[in-house]
């Protein structure tokens, strides 16, 4: 059928009949909108069936006899005097503005209202026009949105009380006192969701001598908390039974090898060293596996890198090279363990504390470990974004006496 069939013809009538049916007064009424008119001080004289019917009331039960403010909530009524009126004869028009209407039957609607003033010829106001559109749908969904918020917000809280607590059971509630050593050790986390993993311990061996260690395990998470315990237990136990630090870290790494094969996550960087009474001071042995080096903070203020570089991270090779060292540590003397959470550290200006961590503990006394460690996180905490990772610090001085 070609376009003088009359099909063109028939669809141009009803488009015309549609026309004359959408009369203004039909579209005010059914809008799918609420539409009402007020007097200035607020008397409504005009209200659209939509309105009505979300109200539930009859028309005479409002021309003539309510305010716009009478439909509102107390707090709708509130916000309507002392914000919503103010504004709209200060500016003519109020926008998207959220009340709460009160229907017949006590519900509460929430909508959004929109106002324009009309002016007389004089400029001086004669009407109000308020649109008003059921915002119910929206409130449900802003609802399910801030439930969810709440909902993620407590999940979130939850998870960092849990990374917290877990955090504190890899590393030791209280370092013990040893007697003609200070101590102090610090920790802070880069992240209050994730588990780092950086651990330190301080511990007695037979005859008066100590065992310490600190290092950083591969990884976050739950599998660097789980590798991080393996750690600490297996060092702790090794210690007892050999006194040679090398030979105490390649017992970790056998067991790290059994436990995780050739696994790119089961392997950790670690200081591992024994400190023995020398009276005066300490004879000090350490090993390390594949960490950044000790800084031995002298008593003169001198600051030196205690040599262990070339040893390998433990648990990566199943024959790694630790390598050790042994020297005194006299009364004044300080020792300075950290992990690389401290050295790569970024200043604002890109640099690295690396560039300068000598330079920050020098003009310190090496006798107030704690007055090293202080200093130390107060400058990580200024760092903010520039803390990429955890960074753990553990301090000892020797003294002047054994105690």
């Amino acid at each position: 059928m070609g376009p003088g069939d009359g099909t063109g013809a028939a669809s141009g009538e009803r488009l015309l009949r549609a026309e004359l049916s959408e009369t203004a007064e039909d579209l005010y009424d059914n809008a799918p909108c609420g539409y009402l008119s007020t007097t200035p001080d607020g008397h409504i004289v005009r209200i659209n069936a939509t309105l009505l019917r979300w109200l539930g009331y009859e028309h005479d039960e409002v021309v003539g006899r309510l305010r716009f403010a009478d439909l509102l909530t107390v707090g709708g009524k509130m916000y309507h005097e002392t914000h919503f009126a103010p504004l709209l004869l200060l500016q003519g028009s109020v926008h998207s503005v959220a009340l709460e209407i009160r229907t017949a039957d006590r519900r509460r609607l929430p909508v959004l209202v929109d106002a324009v003033v009309k002016n007389a010829p004089d400029d001086t106001p004669s009407l109000v026009r308020i649109m008003v559109v059921d915002a119910a749908d929206r409130r449900a969904y802003e609802e399910e949105l801030l439930r969810a918020r709440r909902q993620a917000d407590y999940e979130r809280d939850r998870l960092q009380e849990l990374a917290t607590t877990l955090q504190r059971t890899l590393l030791p509630p209280a370092l013990p006192g040893v007697p003609g050593l200070d101590i102090a050790a610090y920790y802070l986390s880069a992240s209050m969701e994730e588990i780092g993993g950086d651990f330190y311990d301080l511990f007695p061996l037979a005859h008066d001598r100590w065992g310490f260690f600190l290092g950083d395990v591969c990884g976050k998470g739950p599998g660097a908390a789980v590798l991080t315990s393996l750690i600490r237990y297996t060092l702790r136990a090794a210690a007892v039974y050999d006194s040679d630090p090398v030979s105490v870290l390649t017992t970790l790494n056998t067991s790290l090898r059994q436990e995780h094969g050739a696994s790119s996550t089961g392997w950790c960087t670690l200081i591992y060293g024994v400190l023995v009474p020398a009276d005066p001071g300490f004879t000090l042995t350490l090993a390390s596996g594949g960490h950044p080096p000790a800084l031995a903070l002298l008593r003169d203020g001198g600051v030196e890198a205690v040599d262990t570089m070339g040893g390998q991270p433990v648990g990566l090779l199943a024959r790694p090279r630790f390598r050790a060292t042994t020297r005194t540590l006299r009364p004044g003397d300080g020792l300075l363990l950290h992990t690389d959470g401290l050295t790569e550290a970024r200043r604002p200006d890109g640099s690295m504390l690396d560039e300068d961590l000598p330079g920050l503990v020098a003009g310190l006394s090496p006798g107030r470990p704690q007055e090293v460690v202080d200093t130390l996180a107060e400058v990580l905490a200024s760092l903010g974004s520039g803390l990429g990772d955890d960074a753990a610090v553990m301090v000892f001085t020797a003294t002047d006496a054994m105690r």
